[in-house]
């Protein structure tokens, strides 16, 4: 089964890692693509990478801490292609800050951008769906979605919070014939660790070495058209940290033992 042709997909956090992946990947498929970030020259890059007619490709920047023009960008992908059939809310940013060190603007802005952001997005997009009857909502969240860990508070909260929005937003638009998909990655080796946030508010600019031993973002886009095209709920995708999951789920005592003697990082 294949994507079908000229179905118009939206991908934020689209100018590298998983984001560029899936774009890459798509567009394979002759999908028309709209890319959205932050860096509009990396859009660029990504737009010239994809083979595909200038036409194809709609470059809309946006800054997920900043929720006022949604509604103004969603207007503009209608206008030019008609119709949403795809939407990869794929854009956030991560956190390495122990809470204690972490001030409180901090986690509002890891929120801001990974939970509000995405939520306004969707809201946006959501009453084409509808009236098009038909959709697909794919939400990036994390394994630190279903757990939390070492220097990711803010992170693994703002995951856990997206998981309980779009669970409730999948019953409410089931009869809309609109589809929602949590991806939940383990380590996919991308600088989302190099680009998380610090208590201070600066970068890490560190690559985690479980990041840099993880799954590549081609599998992890490759994985994830897979969920899409087999109308797939929820979808973990990563290596031996999946296990972790489980083991929380079916050993909740033993998962609190283990996950304290892991190494933070």
């Amino acid at each position: 089964m294949t994507i079908n042709k000229n179905k118009v997909v939206w991908i934020t956090g689209a100018s590298s890692g998983i984001g560029e992946a899936i774009a890459k990947a798509f567009a394979s498929e002759g999908a028309k693509i709209i890319l959205s970030a932050r860096r509009e020259d990396e859009l660029n890059r990504v737009k010239k990478s994809l083979n595909l007619p200038h036409s194809d490709v709609l470059i809309l920047p946006l800054d997920l801490s900043d929720t006022s023009k949604t509604n103004e960008l969603a207007k503009t992908v209608i206008d030019k292609f008609g119709r949403i059939d795809i939407l990869i809310n794929n854009g956030g940013i991560s956190q390495r800050s122990l809470t204690l060190e972490t001030p409180l603007e901090i986690d509002r802005k890891i929120m801001e951008i990974n939970f509000f952001g995405t939520i306004a997005l969707t809201k946006s997009v959501l009453p084409f769906m509808i009236k098009q009857k038909s959709g697909h909502i794919i939400v990036m969240s994390s394994i630190a979605g279903k757990f939390g860990f070492f220097f990711r508070s803010a992170y693994s909260a703002s995951k856990h919070a997206l998981h309980g929005f779009f669970e409730a937003v999948r019953m409410e638009i089931f009869n809309d014939n609109i589809k929602v998909l949590i991806v939940c990655p383990g380590k996919i080796k991308t600088d989302i660790s190099i680009n998380a946030i610090t208590g201070d508010g600066g970068k890490h600019n560190k690559m985690d070495k479980s990041q840099a031993d993880g799954l590549s973002a081609e599998e992890c886009a490759r994985q994830i058209l897979k969920g899409i095209k087999n109308n797939k709920d929820e979808l973990f995708i990563g290596g031996k940290e999946l296990r972790a999951i489980w083991v929380k789920r079916f050993f909740p005592n033993l998962f609190t033992r283990l996950i304290r003697k892991q190494k933070p990082e």
